[in-house]
């Protein structure tokens, strides 16, 4: 029973390889992503209709989620390093609505991230951010406002933790 157990349950694995290698494909031809763009994982979700741009040597990983909206870029520089469970959105409600009567304002703009940035797990990066070449985002980070290049940030809301020192090895 236990090995026919362990074989369905590569099987299942197959399957599910198979099906997320398909959605992947169908994101590069939706989106303008770089041939070498990595998917590290499975379940991450690319969606809306503006656009995505993924640079080169790059990669996402597992559970993260990518929302453009109509007329709105993500741009990921080449080099960046997006970890697992991250979300950027291009679009969120105002906390500031009245949420309880009539339609809810949005707040919408562009996501980008310069190149070699490193996000870490769990970070939520709203409307409008802009992430500088080289900065680092630290996990369970919410990101409201730009984060300059070569600086360390974390926290919720995101702030300054320290500018990178360039002779760490």
């Amino acid at each position: 029973m236990d090995a026919i157990l362990r074989i369905l349950a590569r099987g299942g694995f197959a399957l599910r390889r198979l099906y997320w290698c398909g959605t992947y494909a169908g994101f590069r031809s939706r989106y303008e992503l770089s041939p070498d763009f990595r998917f590290n994982g499975f379940n991450i979700q690319f969606y809306g209709g503006g656009q995505i741009v993924c640079g080169a040597r790059s990669y996402i990983g597992e559970l993260s989620t990518l929302q453009s909206v109509h007329g709105q870029t993500i741009e990921i520089g080449t080099d960046c390093q997006i970890s697992h469970n991250v979300r950027i959105y291009t679009e969120t409600a105002v906390a500031d609505s009245d949420f309880s009567n009539g339609p809810v304002t949005h707040r919408r703009g562009d996501v980008k991230s310069g190149r070699g940035a490193w996000i870490g797990a769990n970070v939520f990066i709203g409307p409008g951010v802009v992430i500088g070449d080289d900065a680092v985002v630290g996990a369970n980070a919410v990101v409201t406002r730009a984060v300059p290049p070569g600086e360390i940030w974390g926290g919720v809301p995101a702030r300054l933790i320290r500018r990178k020192r360039r002779d760490a090895k």
